[in-house]
Order: C-alpha cells, then sequence, then structure tokens
C-alpha cells in the first residue's frame, strides 16, 4: 500500500506550501518517506530517476535566492532532490515520479511545493550527485506549513490563480467535443483528479481525448508560447506526467486496471494544436 490515506483525498489535500514553520521532522516521517523516495525510481515510460531526502541548511536556502518567485519560500525544514537521466521520455517520467513524492510527503503531514528551474550549478546538484547523464528539473521544500499565509503568499497564490482550476470543458474531450462526466463513466474520478493537478504557473497544460467507444484515453499538450525559454527547462513535460500520476493513481485506487503506451493516434481536428505525449489503454 503506497498511502495510509486514499490518493483521491491525499489529491486534494495538498497545495502548494510556501512557509514553513520551524518545528523539526520527526525521525519516523523522514525513515518513511527516504523508504519511499528509493523505491521509486522508474516512470511509466521506463525512465530512470534518482530522489533522496536532505535536512535544509542555510546554503541549501540560499540556492532558492536566485529564482525571483521561488526564492520567496520561507523556513523549510528539508527538501526532496531529484534527477532524471537524459531520454526522449525523462521529462514525463520525472513528472510522474516526482508528484508521487509530493502525494507521499503530504499523506505524511507534510508540506511541498513543486519549483521547477535550472539546478544544474546548485548546492542541490552537489547533494544529489548530479551525473553528466542527468538533469534536474525540480526541487521541492518540505515542513510543516505555518497556520495561517501571511500576505507575500496570499498574492503569490492569487496571482497565481493557484486555487482555480479550468472546467471539464477545456480540458476533456471526446473527438473535438467536451467530454461530460457521465460520458466519462468509471472515470470521471481519475479525469477530476487530473484536472486538479498542479502545474507550471497553473497552466494546466493537459488535453485528454477519449475514444468514443473504448476506455482509450489520449493525452496532449497544449503549449504555452515561450514557455520553456522562459523557464529554461521543458515544465510541460513535467506538467503531464504529474498529470498521468494522478489519473493512474486513482484509477487504480478505483479497480481501474490499464497501460500506458505511445502511440500518436493522429486524430487531426483539435489535436493539430497539441502536443501527442501518451495514451492510457484500459482494460475495463
Amino acid at each position: 500500500m503506497l498511502f495510509n490515506k486514499s490518493v483521491t483525498d491525499i489529491i486534494r489535500q495538498r497545495k502548494s506550501i510556501r512557509s514553513y514553520t520551524s518545528t523539526p521532522i520527526e525521525e519516523e516521517k523522514n525513515e518513511a518517506l527516504t523508504r519511499f523516495l528509493s523505491a521509486n525510481t522508474t516512470g511509466p515510460f521506463g525512465t530512470k530517476s534518482r530522489f533522496i531526502f536532505i535536512t535544509a541548511s542555510a546554503q541549501d536556502k540560499n540556492s532558492l535566492k536566485g529564482l525571483t518567485t521561488y526564492g520567496m519560500i520561507k523556513n523549510p525544514m528539508g527538501f526532496i532532490i531529484g534527477v532524471v537521466e537524459k531520454s526522449p521520455h525523462n521529462f514525463e517520467d520525472f513528472g510522474y515520479l516526482m508528484e508521487k513524492n509530493i502525494l507521499k510527503a503530504t499523506d505524511l503531514g507534510l508540506g511541498t511545493c513543486w519549483l521547477g528551474g535550472t539546478f544544474g550549478s546548485s548546492r542541490f546538484a552537489q547533494k544529489i550527485g548530479l551525473r553528466n547523464n542527468e538533469v534536474m528539473p525540480a526541487v521541492t521544500p518540505v515542513g510543516y506549513s505555518v497556520a495561517k499565509i501571511n500576505i507575500v503568499d496570499s498574492v503569490i497564490r492569487n496571482s497565481a490563480g493557484a486555487d482555480n482550476r479550468k472546467p471539464w470543458s477545456l480540458l476533456f474531450f471526446k473527438d473535438d467535443e467536451p467530454l461530460s462526466s457521465e460520458e466519462a463513466g468509471s472515470y470521471a474520478t481519475p479525469l477530476e483528479m487530473v484536472r486538479l493537478a498542479p502545474s507550471a504557473n497553473n497552466f494546466q497544460p493537459w488535453r485528454i481525448i477519449k475514444e468514443t467507444k473504448t476506455n482509450t484515453f489520449h493525452f496532449y499538450i497544449k503549449r504555452v508560447p515561450g514557455l520553456t525559454f522562459f523557464m529554461k527547462s521543458d515544465l510541460q513535460r513535467v506538467d503531464i506526467g504529474i498529470a498521468m500520476c494522478h489519473f493512474a493513481l486513482s484509477a487504480e485506487e478505483n479497480g481501474i486496471k490499464g497501460v500506458w503506451k505511445i502511440n500518436d493516434p493522429r486524430l487531426g481536428g483539435m489535436t493539430k494544436k497539441l502536443d501527442y505525449t501518451a495514451t492510457w489503454i484500459g482494460s475495463n
């Protein structure tokens, strides 16, 4: 059993935490998270990742100061650091695995916050021993959230629209028409968990198209022009990995079986403006 609570409850509970208390993380939680990270190494496309959990030092906190918004992280007690091998689908696999780590931290009662950027020359890279065949797309602080967020945190959340999510009609489709929750059937919950997933700047780039007569779902990215250049890393591919993680974990929890395949159906229509990523083929 991956989690102590329902994964759908954990997904609904999770939110980005930027300000933390000085309460140390208990040893049993440290050990539980470390065990989880060591076993969570292979994404759905087979790319290998490595993760470690470290207790924060003053130097680690200083590693965030070069990132404008992310430099506003206050007083984290630790960090989850991850790297992934260079491969065609590495960012998707990394997003999938790191989100599982974040959900586990949430399950343990800890707060986190996705921090995407370029960490190749940071102390984080030194801590994990970044290799030539690896990249580090993101890290997350870990700790206990303050009881009440401050004005700066509130402004950041509001400006990013962090508590807002696009409606189903803009995210999920059957052919070129919006997919209703009734048409989704048993997949309504996994799709809703995708809708609630975090993403860079809350752009929610995932678009999912269901085949009419089967439980086959094609995952696409709706690109935000210039975002890759601005972020110096393809975080929208990380985002689609996060969405795939939410979909697969909540499907499994609901007794739904399926597999991931990469086989672009070349549907035409609206997909001409989207980037194909992967297909979920459900067996029930």
